[in-house]
């Protein structure tokens, strides 16, 4: 008897349904399973055989065929062990299932337990967008699939569990789990901007980078704070909205970054990966590609410390990314497409030694040292950030300031940044875009309209600096999250001035 069953599989944050047929043959008694299954997959054959064994059901001496359609698409991992063994059961009329109601998923055991797998968040929203109205799912995964509304997840242990609820003699129902609800919340760090003494310059870039999500360089000797300063900055991101958080926590499932008992990345996500990192673990890839550094770093910050020692290759890797927000990975069976929409938030000291700069410490280095140590940054790459700043050694005077003299918090910081991002929200609402760092050219002719004295500083400034026309846009979009900031309709000179500053001069 030929029968058929749902599930689904991932392509990047895509859902792809995948239909599990069996038929019940005369023949060498066995499974075969067809449809380019990986060596995962074809394994599934005897952990259903003996997860069904050691659940009270024997399977008969027939031969199983199973096929995994579409055959094109690639079979990857352990989720298709449930439908496939509930394929079968069909098969043999142990169970009344219906064909089109329901996507199922899990890993399976030789004693019938089924456990949890990766990806199920972007199956689940896939289901709602195909009008599934259910979704069976190991009980490890409920709280995750639990997340989307409009569909009912009814969530396993054991096979038997879904035997019985198929089983119209038996008649004991799963019950469905129910919606997750849950609050975003500010990033929780035990270091707070109030914590940083001095350094107001870099503390009002980061507060002007966080406003528009721009791309930040900050350059200085050992000690002055750039570390320090950089973990800082997810405590004065806006909290992340619902929207959001399922946009991430997808990428997070996918990567197999989530548990049970976190279901979902809450807060913006902070990465900082160190600089010997390979290219695939910072762009993302691998046989089948899964997302890497700068996709999990996706509506949150990507943190690169020591950024002149990553290897240049990496270092160049980030520049489409940056420019187009989005991160393609080929391979031979196709390609993945994961978002990568993360402020870029480097640190570097200015020379090898470190102390090029330092008013206390002779730099060591050679001129030539000096140099190569600088060109490790190409230019396409510089151009791509909109915010250059040098970070000074604090003085000893701030230092020893009494304790009751408090640095403005972060709490504070934030609540001006989340207004700036408010202004922003409302103006970019019908143009599918959120922060001032995203708009394209268009829309930059459009919004960022300068008067005749603030278009002439800016005209004058890109000539004697030698700016390229990127760079001469990214000050346009820098100047409009400083006039957000100030709850100013229109950019003005002052804002333009402030936005030259955090621009190197070009040789």
């Amino acid at each position: 008897m030929l029968s058929r069953v749902q599930s689904a599989a991932t392509l990047g944050l895509n859902g792809q349904r995948i239909e599990i047929e069996v038929d019940m043959t005369q023949g060498l008694p066995g499974i075969t399973i067809v449809g380019l299954p990986d060596t995962a997959v074809n394994e599934a054959k005897e952990r259903i055989r003996l997860g069904l064994k050691n659940s009270g059901i024997i399977l008969p001496q027939k031969r199983f065929v199973l096929n995994l359609a579409p055959a094109e698409v690639k079979k990857i991992g352990t989720a298709y062990d449930l439908p496939m063994a509930v394929a079968i059961l069909k098969a043999l009329e142990l169970i009344q299932f219906p064909e089109q109601d329901y996507i199922i998923l899990g890993e399976m055991g030789l004693d019938g337990s089924i456990r949890g797998i990766q990806g199920i968040l972007p199956i689940a929203i896939y289901a709602k967008q195909q009008h599934i109205p259910y979704i069976i799912v190991p009980a490890d995964n409920a709280k995750e699939a639990s997340l989307v509304e409009g569909i009912t997840i009814l969530a396993i242990n054991h096979i038997q569990e879904l035997i019985d609820h198929f089983d119209i003699k038996v008649n004991t129902q799963i019950q469905a789990t129910p919606t997750y609800n849950f609050v975003p919340k500010p990033h929780i760090s035990d270091i707070d901007m109030s914590y940083i003494r001095g350094q107001k310059l870099a503390k009002r870039a980061l507060e002007i980078a966080a406003a528009g999500a721009h791309n930040i360089l900050m350059t200085g000797p050992p000690g002055a704070g750039k570390t320090l300063l950089s973990r800082t900055i997810p405590t004065i991101l806006p909290i992340m909205d619902r929207e959001e958080v399922l946009e991430v926590s997808q990428l997070y499932s996918i990567a197999g970054n989530l548990n049970s008992d976190n279901p979902l990345i809450i807060s913006r996500p902070f990465r900082a990966p160190h600089h010997t990192a390979s290219s695939i673990s910072l762009i993302g890839g691998g046989s089948f590609p899964k997302p890497g550094e700068i996709s999990l770093a996706h509506r949150g910050v990507l943190y690169m410390d020591e950024f002149p020692e990553f290897p240049r290759l990496v270092l160049e890797s980030l520049r489409q990314p940056l420019e187009d927000r989005i991160v393609t990975i080929s391979r031979a069976q196709g390609s993945l497409t994961f978002p990568a929409d993360f402020m870029l938030i480097a640190s570097q000291n200015p020379c090898p030694c470190g102390y090029l700069t330092d008013n206390d410490r002779e730099c060591i280095c050679s001129q030539a040292q000096i140099v190569r140590y600088q060109q490790k940054i190409s230019g396409p790459l510089l151009d791509r950030i909109d915010m250059i700043i040098q970070v000074e050694k604090v003085k000893t005077e701030e230092l020893i300031k009494p304790t009751e003299v408090l640095e403005e918090s972060s709490e504070s910081i934030r609540n001006r940044v989340e207004k700036a991002r408010a202004i922003q929200r409302q103006r970019f609402q019908d143009m599918g875009i959120k922060t001032n760092s995203e708009m394209n050219i268009k829309q930059i002719q459009e919004i960022c309209i300068l008067d005749k004295a603030s278009q002439h500083l800016l005209t004058q400034a890109v000539s004697k600096m030698n700016l390229s026309a990127r760079a001469y846009n990214r000050i346009l979009k820098l100047s409009r999250t400083i006039a957000d900031i100030a709850n100013s309709e229109n950019i003005q000179i002052t804002h333009i001035a402030e936005a030259l500053q955090y621009r190197e001069k070009v040789n």
